[in-house]
């Protein structure tokens, strides 16, 4: 069995696996469910003094969509679009006090840990908040720079306004720093800011970690009635936006090398490896759980423990960042790379009823014969991998391409930077007529 065991912050956790700040941990007794399902740690749903963001709360509406932009209707896709609109804990920080010391014993005796969420309408409220958070011994807490909610609520500044302006961000940073000893995490907004400018100003001003990130600010339509989801313009995360995450925690994770918790994108297991694999430490799982419940929380361990298991990986640790350490750093570094080109199973691929490759190679480079056969045209193909992913046989592959190859006439990028105008724009192989007239089913018809 694997060891899921992680540092973060200078604290242990049992497993990457932590309760993003949301409606599942606005509630005691949800929270007690997530550590009895195993989570390492659970983020309250953000403590405030703002009464606005509370009655945001109290006014909470989803429209949880799949791919066609439809509501989800009971089944979960694993690509769902998570469109809402909700405020920070409807409950007043104060009143949280005893829950708060309670909850952090609970989750101390299941070796898991209860974590602190802020976010306040000025310094003394940001600082107030966290000493309330320090004091009931909780062990970190996390202020609340992505919210995309208070931007969209009149006379409200807090969220992803804070999180857009890296000078507002320091100082708001800097105060609750030099206020209490736990560890301060930074939740970053993805919404029109630079989340890596961000986090060097928290990292500055003494932050331990960042959150990368919380959700965009997005408009979703139904086309049905021609009226805008939930009114308008609302929050908008799910696993869709996992790539859109994976940047931001690369790009820190590289060019700022603070901790990171990973967040926006869980579906499942595979998609905790890949933030881990990204550079993040640990994982913030939140979405999910609200429209498959907290009993999926276990699948998601499980899964992990399993892939681990199965890849040869003995711990966090010998996966944690390797997708990054191996990434270019920019497009030229990957054009140094050696070339590849294709390479057609004539056993497995379904030529002459499927030709699908040939349509989508748009570079001239595949045809098919009056046999059936899908011929690769080595001068022509770039090595751009298309083929490779429409091909529903898996009957495409691709392999290294060899100085000798080169010489045989293998395409190799040209001295000249452009391309001939009568050279590029022939389609002689990829267009219907000459599909058509190369074709044995046609031919047979």
């Amino acid at each position: 069995m694997a060891d899921l065991s992680v540092e973060f912050c200078g604290v242990p956790f049992k497993n990457p696996v932590v309760i993003a700040s949301l409606e599942t941990t606005n509630s005691p007794d949800l929270m007690m469910q997530a550590f009895d399902y195993g989570a390492s740690g659970a983020i309250i749903k953000t403590l405030t003094d703002i009464d606005d963001m509370a009655v945001l709360t109290m006014n909470s509406k989803y429209a949880i969509m799949n791919d066609r932009g439809d509501i989800i209707k009971g089944k979960v896709p694993r690509d769902f679009k998570f469109y809402s609109r909700s405020g920070y804990s409807s409950t007043y920080y104060k009143e949280w006090i005893p829950y708060l010391k309670e909850l952090g014993e609970y989750a101390r005796e299941r070796d898991a840990h209860l974590i602190g969420s802020a976010g306040a309408k000025d310094i003394e409220g940001w600082k107030d908040i966290c000493r309330t958070i320090e004091d009931c011994g909780l062990p970190m807490v996390e202020l609340n720079f992505g919210c995309p909610h208070p931007a969209l609520m009149p006379g409200v500044h807090g969220g992803s306004m804070i999180g857009q302006d890296p000078e507002v961000a320091f100082n708001v940073t800097q105060a609750v720093c030099e206020a209490v000893d736990i560890p301060v995490i930074i939740k970053l907004t993805p919404d029109q800011s630079k989340p890596v400018e961000i986090a060097r100003a928290a990292q500055e001003a003494g932050a331990a970690a960042v959150t990368a990130t919380n959700r965009y600010t997005g408009f979703a339509v139904d086309i049905d009635t021609a009226q805008p989801r939930l009114g308008g313009t609302a929050g908008i995360g799910g696993t869709w936006t996992k790539p859109l995450s994976l940047r931001y925690v690369h790009n820190i994770y590289k060019q700022v090398g603070i901790p990171i918790a990973g967040s926006n994108g869980v579906f499942d297991h595979r998609d905790i490896v890949e933030f881990i694999m990204t550079g993040a430490d640990v994982v913030e799982v939140g979405s999910v759980l609200m429209i498959k419940g907290m009993k999926w929380l276990p699948n998601i361990i499980r899964g992990l423990d399993r892939f681990m298991d199965e890849h040869g990986y003995d711990d966090i640790k010998s996966m944690y960042g390797i997708a990054s350490d191996a990434a270019a750093t920019d497009y030229s570094d990957q054009f140094a790379k050696d070339r590849i080109h294709a390479n057609v199973n004539a056993e497995t691929c379904q030529n002459p009823t499927c030709n699908v490759c040939i349509q989508m190679c748009f570079y001239e480079a595949l045809s098919q014969d009056p046999a059936g056969k899908i011929n690769v045209h080595t001068d022509k193909c770039i090595g751009c991998e298309l083929c490779l992913d429409v091909c529903p046989f898996d009957s495409i592959s691709m392999a290294p391409t060899s100085d000798g190859q080169y010489e045989e006439g293998y395409f190799k990028i040209q001295h000249e930077i452009y391309e001939p105008a009568e050279v590029k724009f022939a389609t002689n192989r990829n267009n219907n007529d000459t599909i058509e007239a190369n074709s044995p089913k046609m031919a047979a018809e």
